[in-house]
């Protein structure tokens, strides 16, 4: 890896270097981004977890870039066409699209018109007229004619000259830079609806008509025109200006290349004939070129907010507050096929199950009402987790009767996502571990444990079926599944995992634990009983030395030999807490969790040559709150009472809800009334959102106002604006259920006019609202929503 690369990262994160150099050299000898931040802050000079992200991120594309180098460096060489300017300019190219600009040129290509006429002797003309416009090209051509060489007269001559030149000006890196950044800025996406596609692509509606510039367009309205396009709905253009009026003559476009090349119209014999050339390459060749690069470039920007948004949410998802280790039931709503409920133990294990049946058609439920009190009561359960699907509410409200008519039992009802319960059900690993059990109630299994611990959980399922993005199934797969993988191992690596009881696809995503190696961390553990402390790992077969390093630190076993072995202190440094210890003159039980001893030390007195500041600082924070968990404390909603239905909804009203999902456009609130209610990003807060995650994160318990409902579409418009007027009025101006979020009722579109730019009108005097197409669990969201799909 060349210094270069090195600097470029430093300079782009801002940091030193040598930092880069050290955590390059980490990642490259099979170190992971969580223990480097964690265990090796030294090295790195602290380097965070975020910030090692976005080097191994950029690590990657740069390395990618310099092997696309080489083999364009080799290609051009091979053609004996490799100059010492030349390879300057390539080996300065900082982007891929800077490099292929450079190479276009030189890149092998089938033979173009540009060739043939060349091969036919024309280089000359093409040349001479560039040179000199004082020529007559018509004069000029006569020489050139030649029928043995395909050239049958002097038109025929003009025309291949004009190949040539169009292929140099459309092969001209700097030129084609300049002109697409200009296009950029100042272009605009056009869509049109396709004749006889109105009725078929009426989820497209809001694009039958459209008009935005690039750098106002979102990600998720990117991905939705792209989608409409190819369902074949609609047509799309790249449109190179802002639709403003152009006077007569030619484009700023063919200026720049016009200029590029000395060519103007002064009167000279050629003028016109290069002024035609320029005006022939623009529009066939190079708005071409720059409407397919500039396409790729949307697209890659919206994959990248999408991957983006869906990281967040999944991020919060899995750092969810959990419950603990209380007795829980899960119940997974249905109507026909019933109430699936399970009953888990604390430690989440499998107590009971049974299939209830409260909903129509068979409507028995005081049946149901006695087998929840006799299992609640049978295995002492304190929680219900109820499944957030089809027949939620209904489910909701029999948990609700089964607490008022049965205050003895303590129970508290919780709404949990069943994004990719169904996906767990079916899963060979749900097969192993519930192996006697009917897929349809494994649902309920995992419902209950999400409740208890959502991150041991969600793990087993594979991140992309948790459906909690956007146009998740429109992004590059290796690109989402590259981040979702490392927010995984982030938020598992965060919380710290307890290896006696943890399942094998929880301890796969802890640092250095290979899918292989967690399985067989399972098996020792069945075979020989639970650790007692954390060297015995080094007794399971195939955890060499490199992987005890990378994972010991994560792993923790409570109730052990040893303390520090629940703790995040790493096994490496426990010679640290030994001189902490010798130097308070305290036992390892007497030391721990004993705040005011520990905060009286100084850590500068603990540093060696091995251990700096940073971690022994980090050691006396985890002494002080050993193996703490990063993730909130536990809080339910609690959800107005008599406040059930839309009915009871009224415009003023102030009530408790839980966030259930964030997207581009707002958020949406579950307020206890089977539909889910959207505060659009212009009513959370009275100073300008770019990202509602600044706001509110998935799972957060927020108060909001209502203020407005909509019964017959039902829909339901909220405010985190406590004293935002309530009337009903003006809701496209705040989004709400109006101008910005609401997305109509086709195929659950939810950009509303733009999505996150609460309410604005599109450029060029359009009014139309704008929507985008969500999938997975924020589908869900926007159906419960009332803005479901055809």
């Amino acid at each position: 890896m060349t210094t270069s690369v090195h600097q470029k990262i430093a300079e782009e994160l801002g940091v030193r270097e040598r930092q880069v150099e050290a955590a390059v050299d980490l990642l490259d000898g099979g170190a992971t981004v969580p223990f480097i931040a964690r265990y090796r802050k030294e090295v790195t000079g602290a380097l965070d977890d975020a910030q090692l992200r976005t080097l191994e991120e950029r690590l990657h594309y740069l390395r990618e870039l310099d092997e696309r180098r080489s083999t364009v460096l080799e290609s051009i060489r091979s053609q004996g066409k490799l100059t010492e300017e030349l390879e300057a300019r390539i080996r300065a190219a900082d982007s891929k699209a800077r490099l292929e600009d450079i190479y276009l040129p030189y890149k092998p290509k089938r033979r173009t018109k540009a060739q043939i006429a060349i091969e036919a002797g024309l280089q000359p003309l093409a040349d001479r007229l560039l040179a000199d416009p004082s020529l007559d090209p018509e004069q000029e051509a006569a020489g050139f004619v030649d029928a043995d060489k395909g050239v049958a007269d002097a038109a025929g001559a003009l025309e291949g000259a004009r190949s040539i030149l169009v292929e140099r000006f459309s092969e001209d890196a700097d030129l084609i830079g300049e002109l697409r950044e200009r296009m950029w800025t100042r272009g605009r996406m056009v869509s049109r609806v396709r004749d006889g596609k109105q009725d078929e692509g009426a989820k497209f509606a809001d694009y039958f008509e459209f008009s935005e510039a690039f750098t106002d367009l979102p990600s998720h309205r990117v991905l939705a025109l792209l989608r409409g396009e190819k369902e074949e709905v609609l047509d799309l253009s790249l449109e190179p200006d802002d639709g403003t009026a152009q006077e007569e003559g030619p484009t700023e476009y063919e200026r720049m290349v016009a200029q590029r090349f000395d060519i103007a119209d002064r009167g000279r014999p050629a003028d016109r004939w290069l002024s035609g050339v320029v005006r022939w390459a623009w529009r066939t060749r190079i708005l071409t070129r720059l409407s397919v690069d500039l396409r790729l470039r949307l697209r890659q920007n919206a994959e990248d907010e999408a991957v983006r948004v869906f990281a967040a949410n999944l991020r919060d998802l899995l750092l969810a507050a959990p419950a603990g280790t209380r007795p829980t039931m899960g119940l997974d709503p249905g109507y026909r096929t019933g109430v699936k409920v399970a009953v888990v133990d604390g430690t989440g294990k499998l107590a009971a199950t049974e299939t209830i049946y409260p909903h129509q058609p068979q409507r028995r439920w005081d049946e149901a009402l006695d087998v929840l009190a006799r299992l609640a009561a049978q295995h002492g359960v304190e929680l219900i987790a109820i499944g957030n699907g089809t027949a939620s509410r209904e489910t909701d409200k029999l948990a609700g009767d089964l607490i008022g008519k049965h205050p003895e039992l303590g129970l508290t009802k919780i709404s949990v996502s069943e994004a990719g319960a169904s996906v767990y059900s079916a899963s060979a690993y749900a097969s192993r571990e519930l192996p006697d059990l009917d897929v349809s109630l494994r649902g309920a299994v995992s419902i209950a444990r999400r409740l208890q611990d959502p991150l041991a959980e969600l793990v087993k399922i594979d991140p992309k079926s948790i459906g909690v993005g956007q146009y998740q199934h429109d992004v590059s797969e290796a690109k989402l599944s590259r981040s979702l993988d490392a927010v995984v191992e982030d938020a598992v690596n965060a919380v710290g995992v307890d290896v006696n009881t943890a399942s094998a696809p929880l301890l796969t995503r802890v640092s250095g634990i290979s899918e292989g190696l967690a399985e067989n961390i399972v098996q020792h553990r069945d075979d020989n009983g639970p650790f007692r402390t954390r060297q015995a790992l080094k007794d399971v077969a195939r955890l060499g030395p490199k992987a005890f390093e990378q994972c010991a630190g994560f792993l923790r076993i409570p109730d052990g030999d040893d303390p520090l072995d629940a703790s995040a202190v790493h096994p490496e440094a426990y010679p640290v807490v030994h001189r902490i210890l010798d130097a308070t003159g305290s036992g390892i039980t007497e030391i721990i969790g004993n705040g005011r001893a520990l905060r009286s030390l100084r850590p500068q007195d603990f540093v060696d040559d091995t251990f700096g500041l940073p971690t022994v600082s980090d050691i006396l924070a985890e002494l002080e709150k050993p193996g703490r968990d990063p993730r909130p404390e536990f809080k339910t909603a609690a959800f107005a009472e008599g406040v059930e239905t839309l009915a009871d909804l009224e415009p003023g009203m102030t009530l408790e809800g839980v966030v259930t999902n964030v997207a581009a456009f707002g958020a949406f609130v579950d307020i206890g009334v089977h539909q889910d209610g959207l505060v659009h990003v212009s009513a959370m807060s009275k100073n300008f959102v770019n990202d509602p995650r600044d706001v509110v994160k998935s799972g957060d318990i927020v108060r909001v106002k209502v203020l407005d409902v909509d019964t017959q579409r039902k829909r339901i418009s909220l405010t985190l604006r406590l004293d935002d007027d309530a009337s009903g009025g003006g809701r496209a101006e705040r989004g709400g259920n109006g101008g910005g979020g609401r997305g109509g009722k086709n195929s659950g579109k939810g950009g509303g006019n733009g999505g996150g730019r609460g309410g604005q009108r599109p450029r060029g005097g359009q009014q139309r609202k704008q929507r985008q197409e969500p999938s997975g669990a924020l589908a869900d969201a926007l159906r419960r929503a009332g803005f479901g799909t055809n």
